[in-house]
């Protein structure tokens, strides 16, 4: 998709190229050939911007992933073009997305080490959630958002790598597609049956009992009318602490405007209730604010960061212009 580079449904390729360890050959983006990456979306990620999939493959790319998340998930059938000219050209894929690609491959054949990674796969052997993830000893933090889209996942890996570089044994548990592609393991739980979606945060939670800390990406907002994944995020994490997300100077959902963001204060409590649902199960404690500013200038964004732990009462950075130092140090402070 065109101009992708510098627009929101680009979030996918956004994240491979801030927080992937494989190296990034190149970005095919028409409307920005000539230019390298950092510089057109400002992410400190070096590699040139090119015209086609040809280009790639000249540059010695191996592996097409489709770094557009359009809305509803879907590939638009203009896709499938450059689609099959990677793969006839030997190129692996990794999608996101809701359409799986490997049954359109699987008869053509390839070369013998083409693969197809369809992430939004559902993993075998799943079980209901038992609630068994309540009796782990790590610090369980459930990143919560006001809106789709807002940095869950992004502050979620900021915390992960500032915990490691301070010698917290912290593990981070990726329930979307980005998180996925660029850890190599988690669930993707929009592809889950309802069922089995918070049994299957559960099953991830007990990987882990030896950790200091587990980090476990949010999913949409409970006001938000078409997201179903984040009560089934809360039962299977059991979570101890939270981290709210939000964007800076946003007071509507970004694509319902008739759907208001209530008071900052007010969506924790609301949170805060209904995991603890009636004193069914402990109150996990919000912590701290990760606040979204890139849509800020430097004074705006300490300005903002600013007013909102005043509204508060609460730590709160944006992770990515200022590190997520503060964020740990609120977790490390609190015990469980």
């Amino acid at each position: 998709m065109p101009g992708a580079m510098r627009d929101a449904s680009g979030k996918m390729g956004f994240g491979v190229l801030r927080y992937s360890p494989n190296p990034i050959v190149c970005v095919i983006d028409p409307e920005h050939v000539g230019l390298d990456a950092k510089d057109v979306t400002g992410i400190p990620r070096s590699c040139p911007v090119v015209a086609t999939v040809d280009d790639a493959c000249r540059l010695g790319a191996d592996v097409f992933l489709l770094g557009i998340a359009p809305p509803g998930g879907l590939i638009p059938a203009d896709w499938y073009r450059e689609i099959n000219q990677a793969w006839d050209e030997g190129m692996s894929i990794i999608n996101g997305l809701h359409d799986r690609l490997a049954p359109r491959f699987s008869e053509t054949g390839g070369e013998s080490d083409q693969w197809v990674w369809d992430i939004r796969t559902e993993p075998e052997g799943l079980k209901p959630n038992t609630g068994a993830a309540a009796g782990l000893a790590p610090k369980r933090v459930l990143f919560i958002g006001t809106d789709m889209a807002v940095g869950k996942m992004t502050a979620g890996l900021e915390l992960w790598a500032e915990a490691r570089k301070q010698n917290v044994k912290a593990e981070f548990v990726a329930t979307g597609q980005i998180g996925i592609t660029i850890m190599g393991s988690g669930v993707p739980l929009d592809a889950i049956r309802v069922d089995f979606a918070s049994g299957s945060i559960e099953g991830e939670m007990m990987r882990y009992p030896d950790a200091d800390m587990i980090l476990v990406e949010g999913q949409g907002s409970l006001i938000h009318p078409g997201s179903s994944a984040t009560l089934p995020l809360i039962r299977g994490s059991m979570p101890t602490h939270l981290i709210l997300c939000a964007r800076a100077g946003q007071t509507h959902l970004a694509r319902n405007d008739n759907i208001k963001i209530p008071p900052l204060r007010e969506f924790i409590t609301m949170y805060e209730d209904l995991a603890e649902a009636c004193n069914t199960f402990a109150r996990p404690k919000t912590v701290a604010i990760a606040l979204n500013c890139g849509h800020l200038n430097d004074s705006e964004a300490d300005r903002a960061t600013r007013e909102i732990e005043a509204e508060t009462g609460l730590p709160t950075t944006d992770p990515v212009r200022h590190g997520a130092a503060r964020l740990l140090e609120a977790l490390r402070m609190e015990s469980q």
